[in-house]
């Protein structure tokens, strides 16, 4: 069920406006033409996208150096080297990552084709993971391809006490072996033992480098690895997580439309892609941002984030 009702609180600035999901994250962030936003309406977009964890802006018209430009203003924009799977059309540009069905005499012109997308938080498998993702709709199918989004504030604020202390002090280890489609990415062999599986360990519980609050991090599920654990029980803990962080009070799920450029937050979001029907095609570009590595802080805020405070009206 698509959630695109709001609040009927609303932010209002000189040059633009934000009106809040009626959910536990999200926002449409209302401000004209991007290219033409000054740096104060950059600034006031950006604590929108740290305040709502996940920003849609629509009615775009932007070429791919409009869309890196603007990611620029956001923040150092990441080349994504390991968005590839070795089949794919060369990217024209080294930071515009293109998620698509479509195939052109017979190669595909991007990643992740039509199937479900599992719930994950981008580049997990990576060192430094992102800060941003931001996603634009250039063609999108008649139904289906929705997006959704979880809120990991949330998730770790209302997570059962028993399931909370059995995660303290706790680190997964992030694949890097396949996508978020389950393909297998360039240069990489199948994983037969997760134990083994390359890729760096992040903690469960991660502040928010810019916020200061405290988040679960989980990654992706597929071949996840809780270190220290046996396999099974490394399993059966994550299967736990995974239930309770995807939980729909959690989420809000985006309805596309050509034009839509949505913004998130992978520090503190978990996303999926719903599927559609591969006759139609779905055509969007993704620009990302460097982030940090994902570290507890002593110093982190003891008070929930201020999107969390309240259960979705």
């Amino acid at each position: 069920m698509q959630n695109v009702n709001v609040r009927a609180d609303t932010a209002q600035t000189d040059r633009l406006e934000v009106v809040s999901m009626k959910a536990m994250l999200g926002a449409e962030v209302r401000c004209g033409d991007l290219r033409k936003l000054d740096d104060a309406g950059i600034a006031a977009l950006r604590q929108a996208w740290l305040d709502n964890l996940v920003i849609v802006v629509r009615g775009q018209t932007l070429s791919d150096p409009e869309l890196m430009a603007f990611g620029r203003r956001l923040g150092d924009l990441d080349s994504a080297p390991l968005a590839k799977t070795g089949s794919e059309k060369a990217r024209a540009h080294e930071e515009v990552i293109v998620v698509s069905n479509v195939m052109e005499n017979g190669v595909p012109i991007g990643v992740l084709r039509d199937a479900e997308v599992v719930w994950h938080s981008d580049n997990s498998y990576r060192d430094v993971p992102l800060s941003f993702s931001a996603l634009y709709a250039l063609e999108i199918p008649p139904t289906g391809g929705n997006t959704g989004f979880a809120n990991m504030y949330r998730a770790l604020e209302t997570m059962p006490a028993d399931l909370r202390q059995r995660i303290d002090g706790l680190t997964i280890k992030h694949d890097m072996t396949y996508n978020s489609a389950g393909d297998l990415r360039d240069g990489f062999k199948p994983v037969a033992d997760v134990r083994d599986a390359p890729g760096p360990s992040h903690p469960i519980v991660r502040t928010h480098a810019e916020t200061g609050y405290n988040a679960l991090y989980l990654g992706r599920r597929p071949n996840a690895y809780i270190d220290g654990l046996s396999v099974a029980e490394s399993e059966e803990l994550l299967n736990a997580l995974w239930m309770h962080a995807t939980q729909p009070h959690l989420t809000w799920h985006h309805q596309w439309k050509v034009g839509d450029l949505l913004i998130w937050d992978n520090r503190c979001v978990m996303h999926y892609r719903a599927p559609f029907d591969g006759g139609h095609r779905r055509v969007m570009h993704r620009i990302q941002g460097k982030g940090d590595k994902p570290t507890l802080r002593a110093d982190a805020k003891a008070a929930s984030h201020p999107r969390s405070r309240a259960e979705a009206r």
